[in-house]
């Protein structure tokens, strides 16, 4: 990008609309690096996550990992920039996150660090980083994948020569105070779906019993002198139908769709397919009711109701058959969701992530079962609650879209940014 040329976004405030175009600033320009060690202070080591932003090492990995080099890490602190070079999915040349309300940290001296000098909108150039403006231009100093550490192979002279399109202090402002407040609309539109998630979670609680107890705490009054509800295992309610093996030289270009983890977590995500015949009691429908017994607890790990095409199981998911004059399918996925958290805790223990579970475990898993009319009354009451999350959640991903488009407005196109 040629330092005499100037830009222009496509949407600009009014009173910026005959002033000077936008001129590109290098990070160098525009930043300080910053380099404090940390020493004998007492701060808590973090590291970036893609999406997120600063998290403590001890929640991202479980324990803290800066051991001896604890010392060498580097002091950041409120308003300060670190550019972390493991490359992601969303930041394939690695993500920048400025840190806010955390007072002092010390980060990993293998990520660059920098401030921000007088006369630069800390949060102007925070949604610059957010739409990857310092990847775009990065991606051409990557020579190789990533370093076996993880870390792509780009040096500080390579970052603080991205370029920044940049207008007047004035204007960076206007556009600072502007995305503040749609990031406030997510932010409490964020809360609000929190919220309804904690408000169904602590509604479970009450409406299923105990460890140990027959009959909840809180009872439809048209259940309250129902008596105690009958403990059964997961065996007893449930018939679980293993899928097939299935290995890489098995998948055709056509056939009958294979359904994998993958396919359970994204609708969008690209089958798999075998052409040999497939047994019966191993097809699967839309609406049946299947179980990923190993995978992320929270994500791939647990029951969900299958609303694919017709396929195949591979190996690592359950097919669920029930007896439908003892459960409704929708008290089925409560029972077996209210499951997830207790196998992982007897499988990995509470903190693991990922869990494998054996099939010989899970049917020996206890749960009380209350009558079907008492089935059919929580799950209807817990359905209209997940609708009203849906429909909560949608208007958050609305206004997420929204700042989106919002912001290719305001900033000039990436095409003008890299030409």
């Amino acid at each position: 990008m040629s330092k005499a040329k100037t830009l222009l976004p496509k949407l600009r405030f009014p009173e910026f609309r005959g002033a000077a175009g936008w001129k590109p600033v290098t990070l160098q320009e525009a930043s300080t690096p910053v380099t404090e060690r940390v020493g004998e202070r007492i701060l808590t080591p973090v590291s970036i996550s893609a999406g997120f932003g600063f998290v403590p090492q001890a929640e991202k990995f479980g324990r803290d990992i800066s051991g001896n080099q604890y010392q060498l890490y580097t002091v950041v602190r409120d308003g300060d920039f670190v550019y972390n070079k493991g490359n992601s999915l969303k930041f394939p040349q690695g993500c920048v996150y400025q840190l806010q309300g955390w007072g002092q940290v010390a980060a990993p001296n293998v990520f660059i660090c920098f401030r921000l000098k007088d006369g630069y909108s800390n949060v102007f150039f925070q949604n610059c980083f957010e739409q990857n403006m310092h990847g775009k231009q990065l991606k051409k100093h990557i020579t190789s994948g990533a370093r076996s550490n993880g870390l792509l192979n780009i040096n500080k002279e390579n970052f603080f020569g991205v370029e920044i399109p940049t207008p007047s202090l004035t204007e960076q402002q206007k556009i600072a105070e502007c995305l503040n407040s749609v990031d406030e609309l997510i932010a409490a539109q964020a809360r609000k779906v929190d919220a309804l998630k904690i408000h169904k979670k602590g509604l479970m609680q009450q409406l299923f019993p105990r460890t140990g107890e027959t009959q909840p705490r809180l009872r439809f009054p048209e259940f309250q002198n129902a008596g105690e509800w009958e403990v059964r295992t997961i065996g007893d309610m449930f018939r679980l139908i293993n899928g097939c093996a299935f290995k890489p030289e098995d998948w055709k270009p056509t056939g009958t769709p294979i359904i994998r983890i993958q396919n359970l977590n994204d609708p969008f995500a690209e089958f798999n397919y075998s052409q040999a015949p497939v047994p019966e009691r191993n097809r699967v429908e839309s609406g049946d009711l299947l179980f990923a017994w190993s995978g992320t607890l929270g994500s791939s790990f647990g029951a969900r109701v299958w609303n694919g095409p017709s396929g195949v199981l591979n190996q690592h998911i359950f097919k669920v058959l029930m007896d439908e004059q003892q459960i409704t399918l929708q008290f089925a996925l409560l029972v077996l969701t209210r499951v997830e958290e207790d196998i992982a805790k007897k499988s990995h223990g509470f903190k693991a992530s990922f869990v494998h579970v054996k099939k010989s475990d899970l049917v020996k898993v206890e749960l009380p079962l209350p009558s079907l009319p008492e089935q059919q009354r929580i799950a209807d009451c817990l359905t209209s609650l997940d609708a009203l999350i849906a429909a909560q959640t949608q208007k958050l991903e609305a206004l997420k879209t929204h700042k989106k488009g919002l912001m290719q407005q305001l900033f000039p196109s990436p095409e003008e940014i890299e030409a």
